[in-house]
């Protein structure tokens, strides 16, 4: 895999079009950056400053906007899209050897679109995990990844693909507590998938609540944070009033459920993609389709809601599911966020700060502000072209210099 180099040169004041600083705030017109010889910003102030003494020290980016890189809140990097049931079998199978490259492919994918912060949801042989320890120490690695390893299921239950379930005798507690794989965080499926075949139908919870406190409780007894798969209206509830950090997907959730996310701050990551790809790539007179494009609806309106209640949305994909692709899942999620009422600048939060937050990453990424790194992306026109503009032509900073050959 080929990583991004920096450029020698060093730009020490940009001037930016227009500026989305990733907080949801309103973008703002002709904003000169300057940043310090650490690569922090120092200042953002209106307007632009004399040419004439410009030369040398400041990138002109008057056609772009700036704004934060972005972070992919659900990602499946050892998965592919690929519609071919035989290759999607074999993902099942597959060596790390071989899965390797295609990790290496996919983060490229992301990184071209100016996404620099992965949250993996799991894999069946934690692929993603052993690549991320394999790049601990490349300090020319630009992205950063949060990864699940495999996450657990209830037996004879959905997320084999993904995952593992306990050990005969053992519950999901006892499991999480033993288990040696080095992750980040803890992914927990809750629920099955959503039906292609009956809308609106429902799976019951593959954990039940008191399963899931003693969970909980050992996953941050080991420092971790829990994600849970949950579609429906029961297996939400229940991965809520347990405690969880985020739900994955919850389609199907209910007011109730929206309620509740807003008032305790748990963070929901819609994955609206999904449904979007589904349609896509199922045959054009199958009967799924129509269930698809109603699923879709149904999770559009919900994300309405949540905006309106003010619940914490991350943007991520699912990205490695049927049909979503690697980078440009991305990029259609925050398009369907946009769809579903929030302006331009809450749906870039998204995937930026609020992104940052439940990944653990406000240090580094999320947000654009006096004091922090000058990471940021610069993509052609003004804030009408996004999210597709993120598609490229894209310029990558860190800490102020330009990364190439992404």
């Amino acid at each position: 895999m080929q990583h991004p180099a920096t450029t020698l040169d060093h730009p020490r004041r940009f001037i930016a079009g227009w500026f989305i600083d990733g907080s949801g705030a309103p973008a703002r017109r002709q904003v000169l950056v300057s940043i310090d010889e650490n690569g922090l910003i120092r200042r953002i102030e209106a307007g632009a400053p004399d040419s004439s003494k410009a030369a040398g020290t400041t990138a002109d980016l008057r056609s772009c906007s700036i704004l934060p890189p972005l972070i992919d809140s659900h990602v499946h990097l050892a998965l592919s899209s690929t519609t071919d049931e035989d290759a999607r079998h074999r993902q099942l199978t597959a060596s790390y050897t071989e899965t390797k490259p295609v990790v290496d492919a996919h983060i490229l994918a992301h990184l071209s679109r100016g996404i620099l912060g992965l949250r993996d949801g799991g894999d069946y042989g934690a692929y993603a995990l052993r690549y991320k320890k394999s790049k601990s120490t490349d300090p020319s690695f630009p992205l950063y990844l949060r990864a699940a390893g495999r996450a657990w299921h209830a037996p004879g239950r959905y997320g084999k693909l993904i995952g593992r379930s306990p050990a005969p005798r053992q519950t999901l507690a006892q499991a999480i507590t033993i288990d040696q794989d080095p992750s980040d965080h803890v992914k927990i499926v809750q629920s099955g998938l959503n039906s292609l075949k009956e809308f609106g139908r429902q799976t019951p919870p593959q954990f039940n609540r008191a399963e899931l406190e003693e969970a909980f409780r050992a996953a941050r007894s080991r420092g971790l944070r829990i994600m849970v798969h949950a579609n429906g209206v029961l297996p939400v509830k229940e991965a809520i009033a347990a405690g969880c950090d985020s739900i994955e997907h919850g389609f199907f959730m209910g007011e109730a459920n929206l309620c509740a996310l807003a008032e305790k701050r748990i963070t929901w990551v819609p994955t609206a993609v999904t449904m979007q790809a589904y349609d896509r790539s199922l045959p054009p007179q199958s009967p799924e389709r129509s269930v698809c494009r109603r699923n879709l609806e149904a999770q559009s309106l919900q994300i309405e809601r949540a905006y309106a209640l003010g619940v914490p949305i991350a943007a991520g994909s699912d990205a490695g599911s049927l049909g979503v692709h690697h980078g440009r899942g991305l990029i259609e999620e925050l398009a369907l966020l946009m769809e579903a009422g929030l302006p331009v600048e809450a749906a870039v939060a998204c995937g930026t700060s609020q992104a940052a937050a439940l990944l653990g990453l406000q240090n580094d990424l999320g947000t654009l502000a006096p004091g922090r790194p000058a990471t940021f992306l610069a993509a052609a026109g003004s804030p009408d072209a996004l999210p597709f503009s993120l598609n490229g032509p894209l310029e990558i900073y860190i800490r102020g210099k330009r990364l190439k050959h992404v």
